[in-house]
């Protein structure tokens, strides 16, 4: 029903998390506690600016870029990029590494770079716009390189659509790459059985047989870290930076009573070892960024050194 009640907007949203979201074990978060904590700064006849502050608090205590609260006048959210240093600065990039000339094609930026020897590939965003014939470009333009190297530091993420696209192009065969299920029941770990995720190998060219070093930082979020998981599965492909942001929970929400609107985490994605890496998908080579020099990329530099 629908009411401008603090107390019940309140109790109404604490409740739709207690029930739904699916990584309370993981994170070690008393919810509990957490409705203990925010409860007495709601009062009635509170204003709609102080609610919707107490409510985003309370979200954020999931510490989860997957959580927001939306009204007609603000949006809540966690910064996962402040879980860690700062890794990354295209500028950096653009003055010391690519041509100044490089190529855009359609969402990836890329060139060689090593005199001739690697090619570099930037992928800022998932869009759901990748196109077969803009991977295909790329991947046989790079096809005698020793290897390429896929940026996706500061991705946030966006359609998982373009995952599948671009792993496949490089798996040699059908290969399942992590496994997902939903929560289902009241209980922390009630969930449904685990679903495969598979990655097919493309008609197309591909870039199955030599090395691929896959760039992470605390901003590859989402559908950044589902690829990022999933090169866990594929042996050619070898995360390189920090730790990912996390975000491998699929979010869905609702409406409060008062009309604003909610959405958290309803999933959860394992590796095929069972590992739940929400905190962040873990680098296979740990690199941090030395901000004293920019003449220099470290993340890109220990890249160049395992395919050179």
């Amino acid at each position: 029903m629908a009411t401008t009640n603090a107390r019940e907007n309140f109790e109404y949203l604490w409740n739709e998390c207690n029930e739904k979201y699916t990584f309370f074990e993981l994170k070690e978060i008393d919810w509990e506690a957490v409705k203990m904590k925010y409860e007495p700064q709601i009062r009635e006849n509170m204003g709609e600016v102080e609610l919707f502050r107490v409510l985003g608090d309370m979200l954020n205590e999931l510490k989860d870029g997957h959580v927001n609260l939306a009204s007609n006048f603000n949006v809540s959210f966690f910064p996962v990029t402040q879980l860690g240093p700062d890794n990354f600065d295209f500028r950096i990039i653009k003055d010391n590494y690519l041509p100044d000339d490089y190529f855009v094609s359609g969402s990836f930026i890329h060139d060689f770079i090593a005199d001739g020897q690697v090619g570099y590939v930037r992928f800022s965003s998932f869009t759901g716009q990748v196109r077969e014939e803009n991977l295909g470009f790329i991947i046989e333009r790079y096809q005698n390189t020793k290897g390429l190297i896929l940026d996706l530091r500061e991705n946030g993420g966006g359609a998982v659509s373009d995952v599948y696209a671009i792993l496949s192009r490089f798996v040699p065969e059908e290969t399942t790459v992590f496994r997902s299920r939903i929560k289902t029941g009241l209980g922390n770990n009630d969930f449904s059985a685990l679903e495969d995720a598979v990655v097919s190998p493309t008609s197309g060219e591909r870039f199955a047989a030599k090395k691929v070093m896959v760039l992470v930082d605390r901003g590859t979020y989402s559908a950044g870290s589902f690829l990022s998981l999933a090169t866990k599965a594929i042996p050619n492909m070898v995360l390189v930076g920090d730790f990912t942001g996390g975000g491998l929970g699929a979010p869905n929400g609702g409406q409060l009573p008062n009309g604003w609107t909610y959405r958290f985490s309803i999933t959860q994605t394992l590796d095929l070892d069972g590992n739940n890496y929400e905190n962040g998908v873990p680098p296979d080579i740990e690199v941090f960024f030395d901000w004293d020099d920019r003449t220099k990329d470290e993340v890109i530099e220990r890249a160049l050194l395992e395919l050179l």
